[in-house]
């Protein structure tokens, strides 16, 4: 295993909890009722994941379903991120 296949494994791994961190704290409310500290979380999440979410959303908008909309560009991201950490931790 080479040290930059490491060191890209474990980037896309801090970029893959970010992604998670992201999907919890959206689902939850928990940013529109709770603490300061979740605010400031999704604030976070949202400054380090939205760069390379935008570019996948902007080729690929939510779906609709009646009321509710899929955001395909997140779970495209997420896809991508397990496969190129998969190959990068391979090298």
């Amino acid at each position: 295993m080479s040290l930059i296949g490491t060191l890209l494994g474990y980037a896309l791994t801090l970029f893959m909890l970010l992604l998670i961190a992201r999907m919890v704290l959206d689902w939850t409310g928990l940013v529109a009722n709770g603490p300061s500290w979740a605010g400031r979380a999704r604030a976070v999440t949202h400054t380090w994941t939205e760069p390379v979410i935008a570019p996948v959303r902007r080729r690929l908008p939510p779906v609709r379903a009646g009321g509710v909309a899929f955001d395909l560009a997140f779970t495209v991201v997420f896809i991508a991120v397990l496969i190129l950490r998969s190959i990068a931790f391979s090298l």
